[in-house]
């Protein structure tokens, strides 16, 4: 997801993202500890996305503290 399309999202939207994200760097996890994992490029793409949210988030609720 490009970060453009994240600034559109309300704070609740991108907590529910996070929530998904991390849910699916879970279990990417587990798939790469048992040898499944196919895309291991994911483990990284989901991890920057992660970090991409956050600091979204965190722009928001600073601008959010000075309004």
């Amino acid at each position: 997801m490009k970060a453009t399309e994240l600034h559109t999202k309300s704070v609740d939207e991108l907590n529910d993202e996070l929530g998904r994200l991390k849910k699916e760097q879970l279990n990417l996890r587990f798939q790469q500890a048992s040898g499944q994992l196919e895309k291991t490029a994911r483990i990284r793409e989901v991890r920057r996305a992660i970090a991409r949210i956050k600091t979204i988030a965190a722009q928001k609720h600073a601008a959010a503290a000075k309004a």
